[in-house]
């Protein structure tokens, strides 16, 4: 089948290289061409793991394309998807700007039937607006259908989890529609859900609010645990063996960042709002999320003597998660910049993320590997739990800075093991030595 993707982010390069990989012949577009020059060079605008090979090969093998031809793209495929970011707007609703844009150059290099299916994270109505705005715009009197099939990757195992997803969710305007999108994905050999074009749309919000909510839940929970002497490791476990509850997304942190929860989130909440219903739950989730680092900085300043003014604070981690450089919503955002205004000096370490921090953050120094970040610290700030950062030689870090003290934000290490070592050590919902 011939297939244009449009957008080359996570999405859509991802979607693209699985589909040309499943044997169909797919033109990626992008109007960016400092990005689509790229990768015709072979290199990639994004870190995602096994991403790089995956291109490669399918480009060799001319399954795989890319270009700023959209109208070319479009007229020469039957199936067309909408991979363009919908970032969030100041009021929480996302911006549909990119879809719009991208429905009106649909429409006019429509030249016969095809079949436009948005993988875009969208509000509910998303597919009446793109078929109307087709509707409208477009030159030829040529049928056409709209289809909403959300994405649910993750970044880091993005591959991995369109090729394995748990699920794969088609909403069509009727069955034989979603049998061409299903034609695309039957070798995948994955459970598949036909349903209507809204109840697509809301699935895909639905599902990210309600991890949201597992995290901030769990969070709230590690909080109580830190007041009342338990741990919340032991907590999560216990929860995790019931399997109605399951162990996944219960982990205690800074709180979840990245492209998806906190704009999807937010969306929601914006749904619903408009349709006159007072989404408290959610609502207070972000709360939660919003209050997160805020309290871990609290507690960084007390240890600390109440000011970082004049503090040489080492960072481990910067990406929203591990294995990947995207640092959109990332923890290590609000919490340098509350760093710098309070007059610390920042030594940071990311295997993969710094040159994406240095657009945001230029003044800091960037280091070569955890060690060196540690270096002379007054405190070493564990933000993204990369597996490099769970192996370090902890006696050596010790050795290295001006005072051992360890604010761990994502519970990656063994309280009682760095406390023999002499670390001052704070985490996340477990106990302190005191309270021990």
């Amino acid at each position: 089948m011939n297939i244009c993707v449009i957008g080359t982010g996570y999405v859509g390069l991802v979607t693209g290289c699985v589909f040309s990989d499943l044997g169909n012949e797919v033109i990626c577009v992008d109007k960016d061409a400092d990005k689509v020059a790229m990768l015709c060079r072979g290199e990639m605008p994004i870190y995602e793991p096994g991403l790089e090979e995956l291109v490669k090969r399918n480009v060799e093998d001319g399954r795989l394309s890319f270009s700023g031809d959209l109208a070319e793209a479009v007229r020469h495929s039957d199936v067309v998807f909408i991979c363009v970011g919908t970032p969030p707007l100041e009021n929480g609703d996302p911006d549909m700007s990119y879809v719009q844009d991208a429905a009106k150059s649909i429409a006019s290099a429509l030249n016969r039937y095809k079949v436009i299916v948005n993988k875009s994270t969208v509000p509910v109505g998303t597919g009446n607006m793109v078929r109307e705005i087709i509707e409208i715009n477009r030159r030829q009197n040529v049928d056409f259908d709209v289809v909403s099939n959300p994405e649910f990757l993750r970044e880091g195992s993005a591959i991995k989890d369109t090729l394995e997803p748990d699920r794969i969710v088609i909403g069509a305007p009727n069955q034989v529609v979603a049998m061409k999108i299903l034609e695309l994905y039957a070798p995948l050999e994955r459970p598949m859900l036909i349903t209507d074009v809204a109840s697509a749309e809301m699935i895909k919000y639905a599902s990210n609010a309600f991890l949201a909510t597992k995290i901030s839940f769990i969070n709230s929970v590690a909080n109580i645990c830190e007041a009342v002497g338990a741990d919340i490791l032991q907590v999560i476990k216990g929860m995790g063996y019931d399997h109605r509850i399951g162990a996944a997304f219960l982990n205690a942190g800074l709180g979840y960042g990245g492209s998806c929860f906190p704009k999807d989130s937010s969306a929601l909440a914006r749904t619903a709002q408009k349709h006159g219903y007072d989404f408290k739950l959610l609502n207070a989730v972000m709360d939660v999320n919003r209050d997160q680092p805020i309290r871990f900085l609290d507690r960084m300043r007390s240890a600390v003597g109440g000011s970082f003014q004049g503090k040489t604070v080492g960072v481990l981690g910067l990406a929203f998660k591990p294995n990947t450089d995207d640092m959109r919503d990332a923890k290590s955002v609000e919490i340098i910049g509350a760093l710098l205004a309070e007059g610390a000096n920042i030594k940071t370490y990311d295997p993969i993320a710094m040159d994406n921090t240095r657009r945001i953050f230029p003044q800091i120094c960037y280091t070569h590997n955890a060690y060196e970040a540690a270096e002379d610290a007054d405190v070493l700030v564990i933000i993204t739990e990369w597996n490099e950062f769970k192996l370090l030689n902890m006696e050596r870090v010790k050795t290295l800075m001006n005072t051992p003290m360890i604010f761990d934000g994502r519970n990656i290490y063994d309280p009682i093991k760095l406390r023999r070592l002499g670390f001052e050590y704070h985490c996340i919902g477990r106990a302190t030595a005191a309270q021990k």
